[in-house]
């Protein structure tokens, strides 16, 4: 094991640096994001990972995890040099230790008598970082030493940074000014970074090459290694700001110093912020307002259980993630560059789910801003930029099919449940320009969202696929552009019955008449041409083959349309059971259910990019986070608890924690993928953070496991357990007031609800009532 959790801290304890790979944390508020590893690896942009990027970060190199937030500590006495956080110099330190936390970093380690703490944290309302060290002298005789610092400027567009060399080396200015480094292109076209400290400094290099030195790197500065910096100007060529400030300590003595990086439109903003944050005492209290505004943030929704990693997870962990998920979507991890992804719509339509109950402003404006990106004809972007707004497709887009076939149903799903938390009816009137087109409301912008897909229907009278659905390298290639997705006509049953309801509660009696018949149709329809006898097909190919047949060697069978047959209603009991006990019996492992199975051994030309994955990987029979998320969602919905809990633990970020040589990636947030069973390292981890998963898993968490699900006039409590719960509580806020909710199994049962009382009444609808109120209120459930 390389950590463990600290619940009443709220923290994920770090015990080894040399984690399998760099575990990291987001510190970010709305605006600026610094994304910082356990060894202090890492980088910085303001609002567009893309168009903003401040700091450098160099993917897939080695020495891995490079370059960083970095803090070098030299015995001038000596000329022995190493850094507080290990990275970059990789001295052997005599403790180390990290605590990951809510939207801080906090390294301590020693190293010949000192010991240092370094705090890094993004404030609230401000665009800068922070890097709050303490140094405290243990050794037993006064120490003479020298603090260095580093940080490498991005040329601010990063692709640009990464390809345009012959121009882009020629732009940037970095120099000392009174103390501050101030760095900025030559046409101030992008405003400021800047860097500070609360101490005089003693020397400095703006340019790297003259602190770094020839043939070195971040281990082994030469700057560090003589003991002074040059005074270096960068005027083109690779800009950073490095500092040097001494200390000296005696026996026992502590110092702290704080440094601070960030943005602003100009010098004198710049030089502002930069007075602001030398004060240790703001920097305190900044840090105070960091974690009220997380407690604040989690206390919408505590869940007490007999399961402690259940809470662990669903009370921190999880909802943390949902929060960087949701403002970042896919767009920037160490994973995912930052530079070409953009945030998905199909992406952030779900993310929105784990975070509705704690920042619905916040939801109703990301709605707003993905119907934005849609066209009169109903499709929409598959991707949009945040800095400019701009919408588009990514390089593999089918050139004559220039949409993906579930994308645009997302969002319908998504105001449903918007509406469903907050009542906020008005929302549907809210007039949104088509990219395309005026401005129109955003109910006719789901409306077209409908009329798109039932545009375009293919020869089984199922959604043509486009590019792909949810599973985007599912291409389906060929001549005739005819393939069709089932899993995209599930969830289009889906979006028909929530539209249907949303009519239904606004009046429109005769959309809402349309609505219903038409899922009435599809369901009928769906049961007619996809069932398999066992479960049902995934697709038909462009030649109009079933896909996921019992007949089939390679790709069987596929998880989404089995638990989507049951979230979207269309599968009858019978037929839910069936395919999802096919699912259990032949994609479930010790680690999660495999997407597909078995795994596609070869590349195939009709099946197209999935194919091309090797076995076991990504999304060739990889254990998809996400989909498990649906599984355990599906299981609940036919009452069997046990199951559903079954696969929640497998996923669950805590299983990881002993197994970390195995799953490599991070054992506190969720990862997209984990190499699936046909592949020799089963169990491996890869693009933690930034995935669907966690929006979902809070879901499966909160609305199905415990069952607490907001709707149109209320809250309904209709929870599936493990049978050993003998009983669970629940706070929830919900339209301005808080039930206190005590659920009580005396039957041992996995569902059904018997009795509901709310303070103390009997309630014979089931339903808990809005009485936005302010008040606290008991809910009282007897399951059985």
């Amino acid at each position: 094991m390389y950590g463990h959790f600290s619940q009443n801290n709220r923290e994920y304890v770090i015990e080894k640096p040399d984690t399998p790979t760099p575990w990291i944390n987001y510190l970010s508020n709305s605006e600026y994001c610094a994304m910082i590893s356990n060894t202090a690896g890492g980088y910085s942009f303001h609002i567009d990972p893309r168009d903003r990027r401040i700091t450098r970060y160099r993917y897939n190199g080695l020495p891995v995890d490079r370059p960083g937030r970095y803090i070098y500590i030299r015995d001038d006495e000596t000329g022995s040099y190493w850094s507080p956080t290990w990275q970059p110099t990789l001295t052997r330190l005599d403790s180390y230790e990290c605590r990951h936390g809510l939207g801080y970093t906090r390294i301590s380690s020693s190293y010949s008598g000192v010991e240092a703490e370094v705090t890094y944290f993004v404030p609230v309302d401000n665009n800068v970082e922070i890097w709050m060290l303490t140094l405290r002298n243990s050794s037993g005789r006064t120490r003479n030493l020298k603090l260095f610092t580093y940080s490498e400027f991005c040329l601010w567009q990063a692709a640009r940074d990464q390809n345009d060399l012959q121009s882009v080396q020629f732009v940037g200015i970095s120099r000392n000014e009174d103390g501050i480094v101030l760095y900025h292109l030559h046409d101030d076209s992008t405003g400021y970074a800047f860097f500070a400290t609360s101490k005089d400094i003693a020397g400095y290099d703006c340019d790297r090459e003259t602190f770094i030195g020839p043939y070195r790197s971040e281990a082994n500065p030469i700057a560090v290694e003589i003991g002074a910096c040059k005074g270096s100007v960068a005027i083109g060529g690779n800009p950073i700001a490095a500092t040097a400030i001494p200390i000296s300590l005696k026996q026992g003595e502590s110092e702290t110093v704080v440094y601070v990086l960030g943005v602003a439109p100009d010098r004198d903003q710049a030089r502002e912020l930069a007075r602001k944050f030398k004060s240790s005492a703001i920097v305190n209290e900044e840090f105070l307002r960091l974690q009220d505004h997380w407690s604040s943030y989690l206390d919408k929704l505590v869940s007490v259980t007999p399961d402690l990693e259940f809470d662990e997870v669903v009370n921190i962990w999880n909802q943390y993630q949902c929060r960087t998920t949701f403002r970042w979507s896919r767009y920037v991890s160490f994973y995912e560059t930052g530079i070409g992804r953009g945030m998905g719509f199909r992406d952030c339509s779900q993310d929105i789910l784990g975070v509705l109950h704690a920042l619905p402003t916040d939801v109703r404006q990301r709605i707003v801003d993905l119907a934005r990106n849609q066209f009169k004809s109903g499709r929409v972007y598959h991707i949009y930029f945040p800095l400019s707004g701009e919408g588009g497709f990514p390089d593999y887009v089918k050139k004559d099919m220039q949409f993906f076939s579930d994308d645009h149903l997302w969002i319908i799903l998504a105001v449903s449940e918007y509406i469903k938390e907050t009542g906020d009816f008005g929302i549907l009137d809210e007039r949104v320009n088509f990219v395309d087109g005026p401005a129109v409301s955003l109910y006719r912008h789901l409306k077209k969202s409908i009329d798109f897909t039932l545009s375009n229907m293919g020869n089984h009278g199922l959604p043509l696929l486009g590019t792909a659905d949810w599973n985007d390298p599912m291409s389906l290639p060929g001549p005739n552009n005819a393939a069709e997705s089932v899993f995209t006509a599930m969830l289009f049953h889906k979006a028909l019955r929530e539209l249907a309801g949303l009519s239904h509660e606004t009046r429109k009696n005769t959309d809402a008449q349309l609505f219903t018949s038409l899922a009435d149709q599809t369901r009928i329809h769906l049961n007619d041409v996809a069932w398999d006898g066992s479960w049902y097909v995934r697709a038909f190919t462009d030649s109009g083959e079933p896909l996921g047949t019992s007949t089939s060697k390679e790709g069987r069978l596929f998880i989404n349309a089995q638990s989507w047959s049951v979230i979207s209603g269309v599968a009858s009991k019978s037929r839910g059971v069936a395919a999802m006990d096919s699912v259990n019996e032949l994609l479930a492992t010790e680690y999660g259910i495999m997407l597909l199975g078995p795994a596609f051994w070869r590349y195939r030309s009709d099946i197209g990019a999935l194919s091309s994955y090797a076995p076991g990987l990504k999304e060739n029979a990889s254990i998809w986070s996400h989909a498990n998320a649906w599984a355990i969602i599906a299981e609940s919905m036919l009452g069997r608890g046990d199951q559903a809990y079954d696969y929640y633990k497998k996923l669950a970020p805590p299983t990881k924690n002993k197994i970390a040589e195995i799953h490599r990636a991070e054992p506190y947030v969720y990862a997209q993928t984990i190499a699936g069973r046909d592949h020799p390292m089963f169990g491996m981890a890869k693009q933690s953070w930034l995935t669907g998963t966690a929006a979902w898993m809070l879901k499966a968490a909160s609305s199905y496991i415990l069952g607490i699900q907001p709707q149109y006039h209320g809250l309904s409590v209709d929870p599936c357990i493990p049978k050993a719960w003998g009983q669970f509580k629940v706070k929830r806020q919900f339209r301005n007031a808080t039930y206190d909710i005590e659920v009580r199994n005396p039957d041992s049962v996995s569902s059904g609800v018997k009795a509901v009382s709310v303070d103390d009444t009997p309630s014979e609808t089931g339903i808990l009532p809005v009485f936005a109120d302010g008040h606290t209120h008991k809910v009282i459930v007897t399951m059985g």
